[in-house]
């Protein structure tokens, strides 16, 4: 190709490119921008939209990489206030990312460049930055500072998206300060300019994924399907895969665990937050230790292990669950001495999350006073959020301190309250809790048959969402079909797709071993193959290990 011919092709690459970035298809702008590249140089601006559209596909390292050339080539070219907005966002990918320490590199990088410069949006954007990584809920002054400060300079350069971030900040203040209606309303408001396509495409969707995240944090499980709902139509006005689909497919099912519907959570979610590791490690944390809960109530405790390891190593407290995990295994002093761990120095909102867990693990071990304590701090923190979820969690813990002191007629109505707040919530297992509370409660009146029948009602769900530990804990540890329990460990792997040699390695036995067991699991369960045990295992609450 010669060279007139060559730079032919550049300049149409280019053009094509802007225009696939103009409307919001990312894929074939990187696509395009790095066939131009191939070529010869790209200007700065087109530079400039290969880092974004590289970041937004999920091509995290070449659009930080990118995007780092892009704020030289201003720097050097003295372009001072594009500098600075490419450095603020520079920053806030990092803190995306996961990274705070770069993140507030950059940040300081940008304040400096403003320092000396004319007031412009650039400062706004910062003030958002700073606010975010320093964010600090025990003392809401600072970002309550930052917020008024936000919307004044809104005010001053006629720029909504500003007061929009200003709105974001004052309206977390006030639901972690408890006034959930008021900090709803204000980040309800600060999505106007977002809707109306005046917020940068990655600052609108850092504001989305704050409003879920907070919705999360005050288990308001309605307005979480509804935010998902709505960024997921957002995403949908961009084409293909971008990161923020991947977030909000975390966000959805998380949801359906809540639901029961862990058969189709447990693959996507693992696959899920593995894709977003290094693209968004907070959610992939998040990930991570949802794919931990459902193996530990699956009884799959090195699964569950595992997924909570992940979580950890990016930056996510596995708590309650690896407590859980531990009492479980019959190391309840552990489990306490964890949870009395990870409640040190956690604000209300924070520890919300972990006492009816705390409450559990203190009656267990006949700390009856510390669960009275802890069942009143759930008690007051629900009173002042005034959600669903907390209210179920706090009648839950309620309850489990009344039917362990023998008063049985006063923890009927809690229970029933309870029932009636998860039912409404669609959440499965907490619902078959309530119902073996309610089984106990009846069974202390001498009121046999009700209890019989709540028993039951919780055995069921429990083999819906094959909840393992209690199947056998209210079967009396009998298992289905008559099974042993290494019988039901092999049908288990097999069923998750093992061969004979991999269930061998995974239970330390042989594979003749393996053999005799599944032709005494064929006889015992009547069939004939590996797939139609599969199905009798997924039917009666023997979900697949790996």
């Amino acid at each position: 190709m010669d060279v007139e011919a060559m730079m032919d092709e550049f300049e149409v690459l280019r053009s094509t490119a802007r225009a696939a970035y103009a409307r919001g298809d990312w894929h074939a702008a990187n696509e395009q921008l790095e066939r131009a590249r191939e070529l010869a140089d790209l200007p700065t601006e087109d530079l400039d939209l290969l880092g974004s559209a590289s970041w937004w596909v999920g091509r995290v390292r070449d659009s930080l990489a990118i995007s780092e050339e892009v704020y030289h080539r201003f720097e050097d070219g003295g372009d001072r206030p594009r500098a600075a907005m490419k450095a603020v966002n520079l920053g806030l990918l990092w803190f995306i990312r996961g990274d705070l320490v770069i993140a507030s590199g950059w940040a300081h990088r940008a304040r400096r460049i403003l320092a000396d410069l004319p007031e412009g949006p650039e400062r706004g954007y910062l003030l958002y930055l700073d606010a975010s990584i320093d964010m600090d809920f025990h003392d809401l002054g600072p970002t309550r500072a930052a917020a008024a400060e936000l919307r004044e300079l809104g005010r001053r350069l006629r720029a909504p998206q500003l007061t929009s971030l200003g709105l974001v900040l004052s309206g977390l203040c006030d639901v972690r300060d408890g006034d959930a209606a008021s900090g709803f309303a204000q980040l309800d408001e600060a999505m106007l300019p977002v809707l109306a396509g005046r917020m940068p495409p990655e600052w609108a969707g850092d504001i989305y994924c704050t409003v879920i995240h907070a919705c999360h944090d005050v288990a308001d499980l309605a307005r979480m399907r509804a935010w998902t709902r709505a960024t997921e139509q957002w995403c949908e006005q961009f084409h293909g895969e971008v990161v923020y689909s991947g977030i909000c497919r975390i966000h959805r099912l998380q949801l359906l665990c809540v639901e029961g519907s862990w058969d189709r959570a447990e693959p996507a979610i693992e696959r899920s937050g593995t894709e977003l590791i290094g693209r968004n490690n907070w959610v992939a944390g998040e990930a991570f230790y949802q794919l931990g809960e459902i193996r530990r109530l699956r009884g799959d405790a090195g699964g569950a292990r595992a997924a909570y390891a992940q979580a950890t190593e990016l930056g996510t407290e596995p708590q309650p669950g690896e407590s859980l995990l531990q009492r479980a295994e019959g190391r309840k002093d552990d489990a306490w001495a964890g949870l009395c761990a990870a409640l040190a120095g956690r604000d209300r909102l924070a520890s919300a999350r972990l006492l009816g867990s705390a409450v559990d693990v203190a009656l267990e071990l006949g700390l009856a006073d510390e669960a009275e304590q802890l069942c009143r701090d759930l008690e007051d923190t629900a009173a002042a959020f005034g959600t669903a979820g907390f209210r179920a969690w706090a009648a839950q813990a309620r309850a489990s301190v009344l039917v362990s002191g023998a008063r049985y007629s006063e923890a009927l109505p809690v229970l029933r309250a309870a029932a009636a707040e998860y039912r409404g919530l669609h959440a499965s297992y907490e619902t078959a809790r309530v119902y073996e509370l309610l089984a106990r409660a009846h069974r202390g009146l001498g009121e046999r048959g009700a209890a019989a029948a709540d028993s039951a009602t919780a055995l069921a769900i429990y083999r819906r969402l094959g909840a393992l530990p209690d199947i056998r804990r209210l079967d009396g540890g009998a298992l289905p079909g008559g099974l042993t329990g290494r019988e039901a460990d092999v049908l288990a792997l097999i069923a998750g797709g093992a061969s004979n040699k991999d269930t061998a390695e995974a239970l330390f036995i042989s594979q003749k071993t393996v053999g005799r067991h599944l032709a005494n699991i064929f006889a015992k369960i009547g069939v004939s193959s590996r797939t139609a045990a599969a199905a009798w295992a997924h039917e009666h609450g023997l979900h697949p290990q790996r």
